[in-house]
């Protein structure tokens, strides 16, 4: 009888520790982030080519 009570106290510790939701958000926030990095670089690039368009354009 005891034995089956620890199993089942055991089983429940293991369900409360999973951390998957956790993971989840945690992969979440880091996408948004790297997306956040992504659309800064590209803009800071579409500046500079526009840039140097502009001054190709002013030279002729």
């Amino acid at each position: 009888m005891l034995s089956k009570i620890n199993e089942t106290l055991t089983r429940l510790a293991t369900r409360v520790e999973r951390e998957d939701g956790q993971a989840l958000a945690e992969y979440g926030l880091l996408l948004a982030l790297i997306a956040v990095v992504c659309i800064l670089a590209l803009t800071a690039l579409g500046l500079a080519i526009a840039g140097t368009l502009s001054s190709i354009t002013g030279a002729f």
